[in-house]
């Protein structure tokens, strides 16, 4: 539902800019219920947040900063962070007479969106998100106005990676898939079953040819070399090549019954962090089972949503 996008998005994006210049009046966003985005430029001692709304100022009370503010399950971090981020409100209070603030409220939008967006989603369901911080553990994405998912490590990619750094940056926009939903509503997504099946992402490459890959770990048997996000292969070991370089990989054979390709590693660089771009095989919808492994493999790999 685009009424409720992670921030940022801007999906409305000349209608905000016409509101928060002044060109058209807040009192029309305040009589409509328009839904707003701004930057804050300060959040001060008391943890409320102050905006510039065209010919006036806003003011976002403490407790009208995020969901679960008043009930003491938000920390106060997740108000200050949001100075100079895109934060959406609707506008509670108007100036009255000989001020020149407005009042904010994001937990009203938040809260509406819960109701109206999160509360329906279902394992499997695809949907947008936008990374807003990163942790060893996961990424912590915005699926809808502000509402934070994680979305674990090992969900990311079938490729395994040290860190979601390795992935994603915060700001980035991605798609995902709700993995489960508690008996809180608190989101966990999934990300790997929308890039691609091992058969669809085999199919980009070729026996013979040589192209660039990412270390990830470097074993006394072998060195795994990621291909794409849900793709490496087994090299020999080399001595010399440590995880996180970038390599040149010749590519020997492909086998889909076991799901290998056999690579050798033709040289190796440090390079400034390389990240591979995500491709979406899938990018709408829903989906109640993935099946990454081929029919013929003798291991299985796959995620039921049901």
């Amino acid at each position: 539902m685009t009424e409720y996008m992670p921030e940022g998005y801007c999906y409305r994006q000349e209608i905000n800019k016409k509101y928060l210049t002044g060109e058209l009046p807040a009192e029309k966003a305040f009589r409509e219920g328009v839904y707003l985005e701004a930057r804050p430029y300060m959040c001060d001692s008391k943890h409320n947040l102050h905006f510039r709304l065209g010919g006036i100022k806003g003011f976002m009370p403490y407790e009208e900063c995020a969901e679960g503010i008043r009930e003491g399950k938000t920390r106060d971090i997740a108000v200050i962070s949001r100075v100079n981020k895109p934060t959406g409100f609707y506008i509670k209070e108007l100036p009255s007479q000989g001020e020149a603030v407005a009042v904010l409220s994001r937990t009203l939008r938040q809260e509406e969106c819960r109701k109206n967006y999160i509360s329906r989603l279902v394992p499997g369901d695809i949907i947008n998100a936008c990374v807003t911080h990163i942790e060893p553990f996961g990424a912590f994405c915005d699926i809808g106005s502000g509402i934070n998912a994680l979305l674990p490590i090992d969900s990311i990619s079938v490729s395994r990676i040290p860190t979601p750094f390795a992935r994603f940056r915060a700001g980035d926009r991605i798609k995902a898939v709700v993995k489960e939903v508690d008996g809180s509503g608190r989101v966990t997504l999934t990300h790997r079953e929308l890039l691609g099946t091992w058969q669809e992402n085999a199919d980009r490459f070729n026996v013979g040819e040589t192209v660039t890959g990412i270390v990830r770990s470097v074993e006394s048997y072998g060195i795994f070399v990621e291909l794409a996000p849900n793709l490496a292969g087994l090299a020999e070991y080399v001595p010399s090549v440590s995880a996180g370089q970038t390599a040149s990989v010749f590519i020997k054979s492909i086998n889909p019954e076991r799901m290998k390709f056999k690579l050798i590693i033709i040289d190796a660089q440090s390079l400034p962090s390389h990240r591979v771009p995500c491709r979406y095989f899938l990018t709408e919808g829903h989906i109640d089972r993935w099946e990454y492994s081929p029919p013929s493999a003798d291991r299985k790999i796959s995620t039921n949503f049901i």
